[in-house]
């Protein structure tokens, strides 16, 4: 784990005024080595020595509630949460941004240049969320 990442972890938990823990710090040190992916649950079981699953659960709600990730709904059917390289916050998420899910390696990327499009809902309706995601073949595995 490089001294890069650690400081940048601990930098990231001092702005959201959150308490450094061990888990808090490897769970970051795990998104800041992944930084355009979306990881789900079981890939940070198997990158970090996890011992307590709910500790796991509870740092990745702390980190979304308190705008450091957000969650990516990639069609795949598991949670996957991504690094918010934005200044989101408790308040609010800027995350509209698109993600692309290979169907080879099954990885889900943030491709943050391509904005979410505003769709105008028909009269009565109104929308809190919505997700862009394409599928297909990424670049390393094509």
């Amino acid at each position: 784990m490089a001294v890069t990442e650690n400081e940048d972890a601990k930098a990231i938990l001092k702005k959201h005024k959150l308490r450094v823990t061990p888990m808090r710090m490897e769970v970051l040190n795990v998104f800041l080595s992944n930084s355009s992916n979306a990881l789900s649950n079981q890939q940070f079981e198997s990158e970090i020595e996890v011992t307590d699953r709910v500790t796991l659960y509870r740092t990745l709600k702390t980190f979304q509630k308190n705008g450091i990730i957000h969650e990516v709904l990639d069609g795949s059917g598991a949670s996957k949460y991504a690094l918010c390289h934005h200044d989101c916050s408790s308040h609010e998420h800027l995350d509209n941004h698109a993600h692309f899910h290979c169907i080879t390696c099954e990885k889900t990327i943030c491709l943050e240049e391509i904005e979410t499009p505003e769709i105008t809902l028909p009269k009565g309706f109104s929308s809190s969320e919505s997700y862009l995601v394409f599928k297909g073949v990424c670049e390393t595995c094509k």
